[in-house]
C-alpha cells in the first residue's frame, strides 16, 4: 500500500532541498560506528576525484567568507522535513547544513550507547568537522535547540552565533512536570511518540496555533513512516531531563543568541522565552512571531525566514542590533 507521505517527503519535501543546491551524505563519526546522515551542499560534498577536487578549491576560495548555517530538527521529523520551508531562503547566501540527529532519519548509533543532548551535539560537531566546517550558526529547534546550546557550549570556536526557537537551555524535572500537567500527558514519550492518529492529532494541536486539519489515512502514514525507534527515541527523552538541583542558572555563554518564539506557543510559552532571555544576558535576543504557536517554521516560513536572515547578516558583518 502506498504511503502517501512518503511520497510527498520524496517528490516535494526532497526535491525541494535538491532545488536548493543540498544533497544527502552520511558520516561516520566515530569507532563504533556512530552514523550522522546529513543534507550538505552539493559543492562542499567530499571529493570524489581530482577534478572534483580542483572544483571543490575554487569554489573554497570564491566562497571561503560564508557562514555555515546548521538546522537542527524537534521530535516531531527529521530534519529536512522540519526545514524543508528554510533552506531556500538561506541557500543562496549559507552554507545550509541539516544533519539528522541520532534516531532519526539515517542517523543511527551502536544500542547501549549514549543518549544525551550532549552525545548528539559531539556527534553533529564532528561530522561538521569532518566535512570541512570551521564556523557555524546552530539553528534548533524545540528538541534541537538543546543540542545547539550543548554544542555551543562544547565547541564555542566552532559554533559562533545561536538561533533557538521553542524550548529551553536545560529540562528539568520540574519544567517537565509543569509542562505535562498542562498538556494533559502522562510522559514526554507518550506526547512526543504518539502511535495512532489521535495521540498524533493532540500533538499537532498542541504545536501549532492555526488547527490543520489532515485525513486519517495521512496521519496513519505519518505514524508508520515517521515515529519509529520508539524505544531508543524514548531513551533520549530521559536522557534529557536533569534534575532542579544539577540546572545552571544564569547559564553563560559566549556566542550571541536570538530566541525565536512563537507568540502562541502552548508547549514552551512566551513566558518561558523571556524568562530564558532574561537568564541568558544581554547576549540574548528576543523576537516574538504573532499568530504561531511550537512549529513556527512551518506556520510563519516568511516572518521566520526573514528574522532568521537579518540576525545571521548582523552576526556575519558584525553589528550587535537587531
Amino acid at each position: 500500500m502506498v504511503n502517501w507521505v512518503r511520497v510527498a517527503k520524496q517528490q516535494l519535501v526532497h526535491r525541494l532541498a535538491k532545488r536548493a543546491g543540498l544533497r544527502r551524505h552520511t558520516v561516520v563519526v566515530d569507532d563504533a560506528g556512530t552514523v550522522i546522515s546529513i543534507w550538505v551542499p552539493k559543492d562542499k560534498l567530499p571529493a570524489a576525484n581530482d577534478e572534483r577536487e580542483i572544483r571543490r578549491n575554487k569554489e573554497a576560495k570564491r566562497d571561503g567568507g560564508r557562514l555555515s548555517v546548521v538546522l537542527l530538527h524537534g521530535f516531531a521529523g527529521d530534519g529536512i522535513l522540519t526545514w524543508v520551508l528554510q533552506v531556500g531562503a538561506l541557500a543562496k547566501n549559507y552554507d545550509v547544513y541539516v544533519p539528522d540527529l541520532l534516531f532519526f532519519g539515517g542517523s543511527t548509533s551502536p544500542a547501549g550507547g549514549d543518549k544525551s543532548p550532549g552525545f548528539q551535539a559531539e556527534c553533529v560537531a564532528a561530522a561538521l568537522r569532518r566535512l570541512g566546517v570551521e564556523r557555524c550558526a546552530a539553528v534548533g529547534f524545540s528538541y534541537g535547540r538543546f543540542v545547539a546550546f550543548r554544542m555551543a557550549e562544547a565547541h564555542p570556536g566552532l559554533v559562533v552565533s545561536v538561533v533557538a526557537t521553542g524550548s529551553l537551555v536545560n529540562m528539568t524535572r520540574s519544567t517537565r512536570d509543569s509542562m505535562l500537567r498542562r498538556l494533559g500527558a502522562v510522559s514526554l514519550a507518550e506526547f512526543l511518540l504518539p502511535d495512532d492518529v489521535a495521540g498524533l492529532r493532540s500533538l499537532f494541536a498542541a504545536g501549532t496555533y492555526r488547527k490543520w486539519w489532515f485525513p486519517n489515512r495521512v496521519l496513519e502514514d505519518y505514524v508508520k513512516l515517521m515515529i519509529y525507534n520508539r524505544k531508543e527515541r524514548a531513551q533520549l527523552l530521559q536522557g534529557l531531563v536533569i534534575s532542579d538541583e544539577d540546572a545552571v542558572v544564569g547559564p553563560s555563554f559566549p556566542q550571541d543568541i536570538l530566541l525565536l518564539w512563537g507568540d502562541n506557543d502552548s508547549i514552551f510559552r512566551m513566558d518561558v522565552a523571556k524568562s530564558l532571555k532574561e537568564q541568558l544576558g544581554e547576549k540574548a535576543k528576543l523576537r516574538s512571531i504573532g499568530q504561531a504557536g511550537h512549529l513556527v517554521m512551518l506556520e510563519r516560513p516568511c516572518v521566520f525566514n526573514r528574522y532568521l536572515r537579518e540576525f545571521l547578516q548582523q552576526r556575519t558583518h558584525g553589528d550587535d542590533g537587531i
